[in-house]
């Protein structure tokens, strides 16, 4: 392992498991972030206002943005196995959550998280772009936290979530039918009555 991805996997790491409080808050982000995200991505469907399309098309093109990310992610695993910090001897990883020992690289809940932040920046609703960007970022840290990740594994999803959000958004016009059927089924926008 390079030494930058040790020191700061230590500089987090270390306090797992000693600080209550905080190996909650972390755990709970490093788990359960992809709920997180589902649950507000659906408030967000039925909080806008009714005839809303442009904001409810953005909701559908970040939930691509994220499944874009999480593609290259596993191709990217395909490709090269990297080992967890936990499952590498030595390093003397605390983890605190329980994981399977696969690929490490990239970070998948880092990928997802920012390739739907970066696909709702500028065109979704500005209180879930916040959120969801806020999130991800601690998701990122939360993740090499609780010992399942290096630091260049978090850099690594970050990096391939935005270029996946925003490539998303480029191609936004061709999943507008999944849109229209969303918005078809829940009579909202031009299907409003």
């Amino acid at each position: 392992m390079n030494r930058f991805d040790v020191s700061i996997f230590h500089a987090l790491n270390r306090h797992a498991g000693h600080m209550y409080v905080l190996d909650g808050i972390m755990s709970f982000f490093a788990e359960y972030a992809m709920e997180i995200y589902g649950a507000l991505l659906i408030i967000a469907w039925f909080v806008l206002p009714r005839r809303d399309e442009d904001r409810r098309h953005a909701l559908v093109v970040a939930v691509i943005g994220g499944f874009m990310a999480l593609f290259v992610n596993m191709v990217i695993g395909f490709i090269w196995y990297r080992p967890r910090p936990f499952a590498v001897p030595g390093i003397g990883a605390h983890k605190i959550i329980p994981h399977a020992a696969d690929t490490s690289f990239p970070s998948d809940h880092t990928s997802g998280g920012f390739g739907m932040s970066s696909a709702l920046w500028g065109s979704g609703p500005s209180w879930l772009s916040w959120i969801f960007t806020i999130c991800s970022a601690i998701v990122m840290i939360a993740r090499i936290y609780v010992g399942m990740h290096w630091p260049t594994d978090a850099i690594a999803g970050m990096v391939i979530g935005i270029l996946c959000g925003r490539l998303a958004v480029r191609l936004s016009t061709y999943f507008r039918f999944i849109t229209s059927i969303g918005l078809w089924i829940f009579r909202m926008g031009r299907y409003a009555v």
